[in-house]
């Protein structure tokens, strides 16, 4: 070793803590070995004691052991760097300390001691200079033996209460902490004791001797200590105050939950209480939500700003807590909620700037208007502490208050209040979203409710039940359609119709066909006429608008209809379709079919003319007719096999009609549709034999005579003699007309339902038309007579002829016969 490089040396501390000693005799022999030697070189005793120091050494150092033995024996001692050789000989650096020791009758021997150089020569960490670094360190350290019992601390341990380093010397962790969790901490410290596995980034969260009231967080990390042997001394562990950290990822969390919870439903009850769950505990022990009327019901806020003094009208919307007895005077939700004028709920609203009080003045009444019969309470007895108030503004707009409590608690703080303003703001874009979802959809409901039947009309021909669903079922807007439309005679028509795509035009589009419908339906006539007339009509309106010809979304071009007539007197049916599919026929033993009806071309589209299918029904039939989303299925949306399983949820026995029309539509579209569902079941009846009269007359005058007489007879049996006159004149009119201006067989008939009807058949085929006769004309009456006499009247066109027929009420005159 250099000279310079034993200066160095000389000039640095030497600790004897992790050395390695072991002892020569004057002529350097190994006398005495060690353990940590042997661990160092890798020599045991028996190869290391008899052999010289140079032999443990590389032969560049070998050569000075001798000149180093004498001077050590004359000498105190000598201090430097060496290369050992390893057992196995690679070298190994060490520091080299060599004391001279005297025995007694002054026999005397050399202390060598060697300590490893893990790298370049550095400092030795002396005992002092650990203890400077320990004492200055702003973490705090400690060290407990094996029974879990301090031995020493540093100052800044103290930090976190507990009292000075002398005071825990003998105690244990929850002797000194005792608001946090010992068992935890300990069970940690035992497990590195028998493990000798290291514990880091251990975070424990409770409430330390310094801050009693205030949930704090703390890293912890535990080494155990060791003796030379390996043998366990005790652990040595470190804490980090990390209660900012832990608040700061408290409140990510929390915003991130509110993120995932608040807002799952577009309903503004539900938001706000879902901003009230979230918010407790976390935040505050107490939480109310209160929002205007008027956002309650999907409505814009009053205009202009609010005044301090106004009165404002809240509703609860939601409120948590978690004391059962706090407060002892909630609100129940939907209640009405109002703050006194000038209270802070009030001022908050008028204002849109957030209130925080740390501490409440205890004697202070609660800000809410006390209810008839019972007194307000102070703060003192509502249990309250510090409060914070939010108002909850959306796209700048009001829309209530939410008010934050906290009981036993810290109060508080400026970081707590922009987190609830944070997490209100939030929780008022969704109620916001919420509102206006609500607004929208109110809207949607009141046209889809205009566009469809409300109820179907009473009538003796059909038993029915209807089922419509949307497949959007955010607005509830679709073009698919029902309607029963009573027809003269008893009769009533059966419709059921699909505009292509869904919302708020497909709807305006139905709405349009299904007037159409019903207006044609007023003429009284087959099917197939009408669904001529309804093609022509979406022909027009699209060139007239511009529309595409093969028809676009939301429009009547392309739409499908299906146009059925029933008449109760015999059970005659007659339909027709337009790019629809055919009704489902259930007989009345349960076997279930389809109708085969002529598939006539879309609305709208053009090609071969529409054709009627007329058939007999049972009385006790049903028939099914529906939209094609009853057939589509709603994962795949194919229409594949669509039939079959409407036969198989019709066949079998026939339960009641509403209840057989439910489960139809929950067992084939069971979820939400892939398309909008219409389905109308109707159930044929037939009217009694004796609610039916009619007579063939001959084509005589005289026979006018006889056709009053007839008639009176016939509402003599039905107990109608109240209706006798003016059947007699109603007879006597549509009967002459008949003789006098058509050919062939004439035929009257009276039918007795929830109308009288009178019926005059002829083979004519020209339509009599109402005048209105000067007063010199002698003739031109009949009809203005008739039209004056008789509730509803009007002509229909049969294949052989025509019939013209007048209905009297049996009910009253204001009442409506059919639509």
């Amino acid at each position: 070793m250099s000279g310079h490089g034993e200066q160095d040396v000389a000039r640095q501390g030497f600790d004897v803590a992790d050395a390695a000693p072991l002892l020569l005799d004057p002529q350097g022999v190994v006398t005495s070995w060690t353990g940590p030697a042997e661990r160092l070189l890798g020599y045991t005793a028996a190869e290391a004691v008899g052999g010289k120091l140079s032999d443990l050494l590389t032969a560049e150092n070998a050569e000075r052991v001798p000149d180093l033995v004498g001077h050590c024996r004359a000498d105190d001692g000598w201090a430097g760097l060496m290369t050992a050789r390893h057992r196995d000989g690679h070298p190994v650096p060490v520091m080299v300390r060599v004391l001279r020791t005297v025995k007694p009758r002054g026999r005397s021997s050399l202390l060598v001691l060697l300590s490893e150089l893990a790298g370049p020569p550095g400092w030795d960490m002396s005992r002092t200079m650990l203890e400077q670094m320990v004492a200055g360190s702003a973490i705090g350290l400690a060290i407990v033996d094996t029974d879990l019992r301090y031995v020493w601390s540093n100052p800044a341990l103290e930090q976190f209460g507990g009292g000075p380093a002398q005071q825990r010397l003998g105690l244990r962790f929850a002797d000194v902490q005792p608001g946090l969790d010992a068992e935890a901490v300990e069970a940690r410290m035992r497990h590195v004791l028998e493990t000798g596995e290291r514990v880091t980034g251990f975070e424990h969260i409770g409430q330390a001797r310094s801050a009693p009231l205030r949930e704090t967080a703390y890293m912890l990390s535990f080494t155990r200590l060791e003796d030379d042997r390996g043998h366990p001394m005790g652990v040595y562990y470190s804490v980090v105050d990390i209660t900012d950290r832990h608040r700061a990822r408290q409140r990510l969390a929390l915003l991130d939950r509110a993120g995932r919870h608040i807002g799952r439903t577009l309903d503004v009850m539900h938001t706000a209480q879902e901003l009230a769950d979230v918010a407790v505990p976390e935040l505050a022990d107490f939480v109310t939500v209160d929002l205007l009327e008027t956002v309650l019901r999907g409505a814009e806020p009053p205009p202009g700003p609010l005044a301090e003094t106004d009165s404002v009208p809240l509703r609860r919307a939601g409120h948590r807590s978690v004391y059962e007895d706090l407060p002892r005077t909630v609100q129940d939700i939907g209640t009405p909620v109002s703050y006194l004028p000038g209270s802070p709920p009030v001022r908050c609203l008028a204002t849109g700037r957030s209130w925080r009080q740390e501490q409440l003045e205890p004697l202070a009444l609660e800000w809410a208007e006390s209810t008839l019969g019972r007194r307000e309470a102070t703060v003192l007895e509502l249990g309250l502490q510090s409060v914070m108030i939010v108002p909850i503004r959306a796209r700048g707009v009001t829309l209530g208050v939410t008010i934050f409590f906290r009981r036993r608690r810290d109060p508080f703080r400026e970081d707590d209040l922009n987190l609830a303003e944070d997490l209100v703001s939030r929780a008022a874009v969704c109620a916001d979203n919420a509102r206006r979802y609500t607004r929208e959809r109110h809207a949607a409901l009141a046209l889809q409710r205009s566009l469809l039947p409300l109820r179907l009309p009473e009538q003796d021909a059909v038993e029915v039940a209807a089922c419509y669903r949307p497949a959007d079922e955010l607005t509830g807007l679709g073009g698919d359609w029902y309607d029963l439309i009573p027809l003269p005679g008893a009769r009533v028509a059966l419709v059921v119709g699909e505009v292509p795509g869904h919302g708020i035009d497909a709807a305006a589009a139905m709405g349009r066909l299904r007037t159409a419908v019903r207006t044609l339906a007023a003429l009284d006539l087959p099917p197939e006429e009408v669904l001529a007339h309804l093609d022509d009509l979406v022909a027009r309106s699209a060139r007239e608008e511009g529309s595409d010809p093969v028809g676009t979304y939301g429009q009547a071009v392309g739409s499908g209809c299906l146009y059925v007539i029933y008449d109760p007197v015999d059970g005659r049916c007659a339909m027709a379709a337009a790019g629809h599919p055919p009704p489902a026929l259930v007989s009345p033993d349960g076997t279930a079919g389809f109708v085969e009806l002529p598939a006539g071309p879309p609305l709208g589209v053009g090609g071969s003319p529409f054709e009627a299918r007329r058939l007999s029904l049972a009385e006790g039939s049903t028939l099914a007719l529906h939209t094609d989303g009853l057939l589509t299925d709603t994962e795949t949306g194919s229409t594949a096999g669509g039939q079959d399983r409407l036969r198989q949820a019709l066949q079998g026995a026939a339960p009641s009609l509403e209840t057989l029309c439910r489960t139809v539509t929950d067992t084939l579209v069971p979820t939400r549709p892939y398309d909008d569902v219409a389905l109308l079941l109707a159930r044929t009846r037939l009217l009694d034999a004796d609610q039916v009269a009619f007579w063939d007359l001959p084509t005589d005058p005289a026979a006018v005579a006889e056709a009053r007489r007839t008639a009176t007879r016939q509402l003599g049996r039905w107990g109608l003699d109240e209706l006798v006159f003016t059947t007699e004149l109603i007879v006597s009119e549509l009967v002459t007309n008949a003789i006098r201006y058509a050919t062939g067989p004439v035929r009257l008939r009276l039918i007795r339902e929830r109308a009288l009807v009178c019926e005059v058949y002829d083979g004519g085929a020209t339509t009599p038309h109402l005048r209105h006769p000067r007063a010199m004309d002698e003739g031109g009456r009949g009809l203005l007579l008739v039209s004056q006499l008789a509730q509803q009247w009007g002509t229909r066109f049969v294949p052989d002829g025509k019939v013209i027929w007048a209905e009297q009420s049996l009910t009253g005159p204001d009442d409506p016969l059919f639509g």
